[in-house]
């Protein structure tokens, strides 16, 4: 089976994703055949040279003169983008891969949720986080009941990008195009990963913070406002009586990319940190102290297809696995997580934890 393909975007997760197509040949032979059909992007220059670049047959810079023509499209445009090219595919049975966060409000995601219901193609979501290897072996662990049962949760995102208040605007600074910032961009992932790992949120209580109010607009002498968070943190009660704490920041300094798990229950727990992506910490039974591992072993999650143990993979990688189940699910009609319900549920807690801030009080969802 070859299934054709359209990227809509070809940036930073247009690159991502085209990476992972090329290496999937070489390590998951089994992976279906994928052809790069068709590139879409506003800007003809740039998505041609794109094209050039990623390997694309053609280029187009209207989505509706593309989508039409192949099985699967890839939206991972900006978040205002989500939304309709991704509920016209649907409503032609053609399968979305779409990017996080599922689109800017939760009404536009619910919209997106019931495109996928009603479609007999193939909706997820690429929440890329869950197919780190060391995540994968704190799942299979976790679920295997090596920490026993879980009470407390421990999430946060930080980095530092934004620190400087002469870094340059962007569509992620808008509440039209991004619907949040920090909270909807990385805590999304945290939120993803809570869920996946403890269960579903039964409340929260959050607030969100804007420190920089504008910024410059490249190339000229303009400003234009902020209007979305640089900073947000949550209290976290889980439907199992889990606790949990999540927080997220664009402008923590000296933070790079500090996506930091911590998951902990009566037998134990683990740690992890993005920034050591190839190591798992855990604590198992009557052992007080903790244990490093690496996780390169051929036993381990994924790491068979890639190299001899002790060689570290990076970060994308994980666009790799979840790129083989995804297309392995459309191609043998199976089921792909997450889909567009977790989207749509990660969107609730995302807006729960605006409310909570707007209200000063607790959301229960």
């Amino acid at each position: 089976m070859t299934l054709t393909t359209g990227f809509l975007g070809y940036q930073f997760m247009g690159k991502a994703h085209a990476n992972a197509l090329d290496r999937l040949p070489m390590f998951f032979p089994d992976v279906p055949e994928v052809e790069r059909s068709v590139l879409i992007g506003r800007n003809r220059d740039a998505v041609e040279e794109a094209a050039d670049r990623f390997g694309f047959d053609r280029v187009e810079t209207d989505w509706e003169a593309a989508i039409g023509d192949v099985d699967i499209l890839y939206n991972l445009g900006p978040n205002h983008v989500h939304v309709e090219p991704t509920v016209a595919a649907l409503e032609n049975d053609i399968h979305v891969f779409c990017e996080k966060p599922l689109a800017p409000t939760l009404d536009e995601a619910q919209l997106m949720a019931s495109a996928a219901r009603q479609s007999d193609a193939l909706a997820g979501v690429a929440f890329n986080y869950r197919y780190v290897p060391a995540m994968q072996l704190a799942k299979r662990m976790t679920d295997a009941g090596a920490f026993g049962d879980i009470r407390r949760f421990r999430g946060q995102y930080l980095q530092g990008w934004s620190a400087d208040p002469d870094f340059p605007w962007s569509w992620r600074n808008d509440a039209d195009m991004a619907g949040t910032g920090v909270l909807g961009d990385v805590g999304a992932h945290t939120i993803d990963l809570a869920r996946w790992l403890v269960g579903e949120v039964d409340s929260v209580m959050g607030q969100l913070k804007t420190f920089v109010d504008e910024r410059p607009v490249e190339g000229t002498d303009e400003t234009r406002p902020v209007t979305t968070d640089d900073e947000y943190s949550a209290l976290v009660d889980f439907e199992s009586e889990a606790m949990g704490v999540m927080e997220g920041s664009r402008v923590a300094t000296g933070h790079k990319g500090n996506n930091a798990i911590e998951v902990y229950g009566t037998d134990g727990g683990f740690r992890f940190d993005m920034e050591r992506l190839n190591e798992l910490e855990v604590m198992t039974g009557d052992n007080d102290s903790w244990e490093r591992i690496l996780v390169t072993d051929d036993d381990h999650p994924y790491m068979d297809a890639w190299w001899p143990t002790g060689h570290i993979i990076g970060w994308e990688h994980a666009f790799v696995h979840e790129n083989y189940e995804f297309l392995s699910a459309v191609a043998e009609d199976g089921e792909y997580r997450p889909d567009f319900e977790d989207g749509l549920a990660i969107q609730e807690i995302v807006d729960a934890v605006k409310r909570s801030h707007r209200t000063g009080s607790r959301v229960t969802l």
